[in-house]
Parts: C-alpha cells; sequence; structure tokens
C-alpha cells in the first residue's frame, strides 16, 4: 500500500489538535478493511456513530454470525446480538440519497492532549453530507478493557492500531504513540 499522507489540525494557539490519514473510499477498498476489522479483531473493537447529543461505545456481542456487502451497503450480523448495515458503494435509490448515504470521509485518527502527546486512536466514517455513520475505537493504552481508568499504561494494547495504520494507510509506527500521559 502507498502511504497516506498524514494531516495535522491545531488548535488556535498551535497545539496539535488531531493528526489523520484519510482513507480511500471505494467500495473494494471500505469492504476490505471493515471486513478485517469486524472478523480478525472483533473482540476488540469499541464502534457505534458519534453524533450530536449522543455517543454510542458499543462492543461486538461476540464473533460475527455472518458479513455481508450488497447492494452497497456492508452488513455485520450476530443473531440475536443484533446487526448493523453500512452504506459502502452505490445502490439502487434515486442519485442525491446515494451521495447523502455514501462515505465522505474515512479516517484514521489519532487524538491528542493538551501537551499534543497522543491519548486516542481511532476510525471514523461521515456519509456525504459530513454525518457520522461509523467511528471505531481501537484499544487504548490508558483504558481497562471494562473501560476503567488503567493503572499502568499498556502499549501492546495499540497493535491494532498499529496493523491498521500499516496496512490501510501505509505507516509503521512513528514512536509517537507512547508520548501520551494518558487521562489522569
Amino acid at each position: 500500500m502507498a502511504k497516506i499522507a498524514k494531516i495535522e489540525e491545531r488548535h488556535e494557539d498551535g497545539r496539535l489538535k488531531t493528526e489523520i490519514w484519510a482513507l480511500p473510499l471505494d467500495e473494494d477498498f471500505l469492504e476490505t478493511l471493515f471486513r478485517d476489522l469486524f472478523e480478525n479483531h472483533w473482540a476488540k473493537l469499541t464502534f457505534g456513530p458519534m453524533i450530536q447529543g449522543g455517543a454510542y461505545e458499543l462492543r461486538c456481542p461476540g464473533p460475527p454470525k455472518s458479513i455481508n456487502v450488497g447492494g452497497g451497503y456492508f452488513t455485520v450480523h450476530w443473531g440475536r446480538g443484533g446487526h448493523f448495515h453500512l452504506c459502502i458503494g452505490e445502490s439502487r435509490a434515486e442519485p442525491e440519497i446515494v451521495a447523502h448515504r455514501r462515505p465522505g470521509k474515512c479516517e484514521l485518527v489519532r487524538g491528542m492532549d493538551k501537551h499534543g502527546d497522543p491519548v486516542t486512536w481511532s476510525l471514523r466514517v461521515e456519509n456525504g453530507k459530513g454525518e457520522s455513520t461509523l467511528s471505531i475505537y481501537f484499544p487504548n493504552p490508558f483504558l481497562t478493557d471494562e473501560d476503567g481508568l488503567a493503572d499502568t499504561s499498556d502499549w501492546n494494547r495499540l497493535a491494532l492500531w498499529h496493523h491498521t495504520l500499516k496496512t490501510y494507510a501505509g505507516h509503521d509506527p512513528d514512536g509517537r504513540d507512547t508520548l501520551g500521559k494518558g487521562f489522569r
């Protein structure tokens, strides 16, 4: 994979806010990315949309019973554990509806603390109108599996972030991930 350029967002005072890698939006790429994450790494994912007035941070109830792509939608199904559909391609809807539903952004995001050091690692997807359709939060070295604050940083929890950054954005770890001090 060719390296995807990193974009830096800064606060008004110049401090680093986020680093972003804008991923390709073609259906084949997105299917490969989401299939990898939900088939091979489901136990480590926290996911859901991040919308005005609500943040959904859900966990997969188990390995998916099925993952399908059809009619422009990527579907993960857990049986009684529920399912979701994510538009990743063309559908039979009217062109303006398709343009609204299709991804307008799919980005890997490294969020910074007030000092400009990494404290969050995620993937965010927005539709063609800039509305959140999916956020995936990668395991965080400052948090436990039970969503509590960790007593000590567990840098091994960044393995999935490093895999995703290398595989889908073409970047090896740059050493910055271990600079953060957490949320305390």
